[in-house]
């Protein structure tokens, strides 16, 4: 099983800062490209918040439309920029999502189940985990404890070492810790909202933070305090299951710049030969440097 994580995407109005500033629905538009022409095909692909930038519907709208040529399902989770009665106005047929309350689900069709919770508070950039959202993910963990199981939210439950970040985090990180610690199998806990890749050990899994689609944050380690973006090559993440054996492995694909891969040996005997190699460098190493 492949899940395809993305996040972030910000998509605003034509007019809107996002999107005439930052191009985020172009660049969603080539994450888009990116998941379907993978030579893997991810089995489901789920956006970890921040969808839209504004949370209004006509962003909701022009989201629908960037996601429709995906070429397998979608699953939606709200950040801190959503609004949660209009993400569930535009997206009313995916069944997944309740129809009030709080945005939290399971996906249980696959070899790994999805548990997504719902961290966001309106109106707040930090998020949090209060006792009824705790309580539904004990249930949903203890539900099925020998199914390999990925926790998907938007805000990371744990400190980034990037000052201005930390500052507006998630709070109730303890308490999902003391969850999670009941619940080995859980894989992965994977978030976004951070703009970068971060991975951390967290209350004995893995915690990790998956890049935007658009522009990403500035890593600002102290003492350095400040909140700067830059436009680093997107990416998403890819978290391939190899079964019970192999565990959940994450990889990081870039989606700026599609650049062949050079075939060093086809698994059938064929190598490749020292002038095609020297070719395929000059021509590669040439264009990544324009």
């Amino acid at each position: 099983m492949l899940i395809a994580q993305i996040s972030d995407p910000h998509v605003s109005a034509l007019e809107g800062v996002a999107d005439s500033l930052l191009r985020t629905s172009g660049h969603l538009a080539r994450a888009v490209a990116h998941l379907n022409r993978l030579e893997r095909r991810p089995d489901l692909v789920m956006i970890t918040g921040d969808l839209v930038d504004r949370g209004e519907v006509g962003e909701y709208e022009r989201l629908r439309e960037l996601l429709a040529p995906l070429r397998m399902p979608v699953f939606l989770l709200a950040g801190n920029h959503d609004d949660r009665d209009n993400l569930r106005r535009v997206f009313a047929d995916h069944g997944y999502l309740p129809r009030a309350g709080l945005l939290q689900y399971t996906v249980d069709d696959w070899p790994v189940r999805l548990v997504a919770l719902d961290t966001q508070v309106p109106g707040e950039a930090g998020g949090r985990l209060c006792g009824e959202r705790l309580a539904w993910l004990e249930a949903r963990l203890a539900e099925a404890p020998e199914r390999p199981t990925v926790v998907a939210m938007h805000h990371p439950p744990f400190a980034l070492g990037i000052p201005v970040m930390d500052a507006f985090g998630l709070d109730g990180s303890d308490r999902l810790a003391a969850v999670l610690r009941r619940h080995p199998q859980v894989e992965r806990v994977v978030c976004g909202h951070l703009h970068r890749p971060i991975v951390r050990r967290f209350a004995g899994t893995v915690a990790c933070t998956c890049p935007s689609t658009a522009h990403q944050l500035a890593l600002d380690l102290p003492p350095a305090n400040r909140l700067a973006f830059v436009m680093e090559p997107p990416a998403c993440m890819l978290h391939l299951w190899l079964g019970s054996d192999g565990g959940l492995v994450t990889h990081l694909s870039l989606i700026a710049g599609e650049h062949p891969p050079f075939t060093v040996h086809d698994g059938r005997g064929g190598s490749a030969t020292r002038s095609r190699l020297r070719a395929f460098i000059r021509r590669e190493v040439g264009s990544s440097l324009n």
